[in-house]
């Protein structure tokens, strides 16, 4: 997503970054459905960005925004597509993308973000990067924010981007809805990339990039499309009822002066009970279905969460038994990190840490800032008062969130007392 910078009016960079916010995804879903090139259709509404910032600066925004974006990233798009054309057919592609683009630049824009995210996860796209792809041409993240979601390099994610959406161009993949049949088979990587989507917003720390600030939100918005598209399938409502009940909870992950709060002591009053009904209800339909998949599993995990604050009852067994099923479903290692914290409710420190994987080159973990965190609480429960701080160590620098950091720099002093 572009990021609005420079030494223009206030009014003006934060009216380009509210639409950037507001309506990146949709504009690129638009430009990519009409030209059929998605890195095309990113770069040229980059363009229409810093010409926002210079236009607008000088003369003021525009009653509709979105429409002034649209119409300058469409005549670059145009534009750009001549320079590259070689021949007949290409000039006649890009007529008529923008004979469709001139008839539609007075209406309202039409949401694609839905058919560009199914488009992604056409079969001739390598599975690997399906979601990822989803994140950067309709989210708007850049590689090295998916690239710390997937736990891959930068580098690497790069490079299979810019792969996709050559493959994307060359095959000529239309940005449409498939078929009825095709769309359970696409549908992993959409609900995995918008899952991807949430936990970004979610893990972005408060007030620090008002580009990802709504991630959180528009994650939901789009879970309940999919849902929508297919009210009887049974991920789509376990996604939608995962995130619900971790958005429920929002108000209540920080203290009155932006300290960060743990599960464990958060008041259950501050959170949204309306949201968790509804959490609860989606996740009572996705299970009539009789086909449990891991976001089933992972709202399961979070309503179990949920009864046990507010209840005091202990259900770590119960919360065991489901990382248990999602570790052997899915081999996450990050499922594996919180399962030895379950196992370490019910059997001690130690257990837990036994039960702990191994950072690898493979699974990244050493480059995953919950799992320094998890065992550096383990340790320091076991009395290893130095692995304990050094792991601390570790899991502050990589955290990016300031409240977070506080979090663990006083949990790391209390080992000295």
């Amino acid at each position: 997503m572009p990021m609005i910078a420079g030494d223009g009016s206030m009014a003006a960079r934060a009216e380009a970054e509210g639409v950037a916010r507001r309506s990146y995804g949709k504009l690129v879903a638009y430009l990519a459905a009409r030209s059929g090139d998605v890195a095309a259709a990113e770069d040229a509404l980059s363009e229409a960005f810093a010409a926002a910032l210079a236009d607008w600066t000088a003369k003021g925004c525009p009653q509709n925004p979105e429409a002034w974006l649209l119409t300058v990233a469409r005549r670059k798009l145009i534009d750009a597509g001549r320079r590259r054309r070689t021949g007949d057919l290409a000039g006649g592609q890009l007529r008529i993308a923008a004979e469709e683009l001139e008839a539609a630049e007075a209406e309202e824009i039409p949401d694609r973000r839905l058919a560009l995210m199914f488009a992604c996860a056409d079969p001739r796209i390598e599975p690997g990067v399906r979601a990822p792809l989803m994140l950067q041409a309709v989210l708007g993240l850049d590689a090295a924010a998916i690239a710390s979601v997937f736990l891959v390099s930068p580098a690497a994610m790069g490079k299979r981007l810019v792969r996709a959406k050559a493959a994307i161009r060359e095959a000529g993949i239309p940005f449409a809805l498939p078929g009825r049949d095709e769309l359970h088979g696409r549908l992993d990587a959409v609900l995995d990339a918008i899952y991807a989507a949430f936990a970004e917003g979610w893990a972005q720390p408060l007030g620090t990039d008002a580009l990802r600030g709504d991630l959180a939100g528009e994650a939901i918005f789009l879970a309940r499309l999919v849902v929508a598209l297919l009210p009887d399938e049974p991920e789509a409502l376990g996604l939608l009822a995962l995130m619900l009940h971790i958005e429920a909870r929002r108000a209540a992950r920080r203290s009155a002066d932006g300290d960060y709060v743990p599960l464990a002591e958060q008041d259950a009053t501050q959170w949204d009970a309306r949201m968790i009904d509804e959490a609860e209800a989606a996740l009572r339909r996705a299970s009539a279905h009789g086909a449990i998949g891991r976001y089933q599993l992972e709202a399961a995990l979070q309503s179990a969460h949920v009864h046990r604050c507010r209840t005091g009852r202990d259900n770590w067994r119960d919360v065991l038994q489901l990382y248990d099923a999602i570790l052997a479903l899915t081999g996450s290692p990050v499922a594996a990190v919180n399962r030895a914290l379950a196992i370490a409710e019910l059997q001690g420190a130690d257990a837990g840490l036994e039960a702990m994987p191994e950072a690898s080159p493979e699974n990244r973990l050493n480059e995953y800032q919950p799992y320094w965190a998890a065992r550096a609480e383990l340790l320091a429960r076991q009395g290893a008062v130095d692995e304990a701080r050094h792991a601390y160590d570790i899991a502050t620098g990589l955290s990016s969130d300031p409240a977070i950091r506080r979090f663990l720099l006083k949990r790391r002093e209390a080992l000295l007392g």
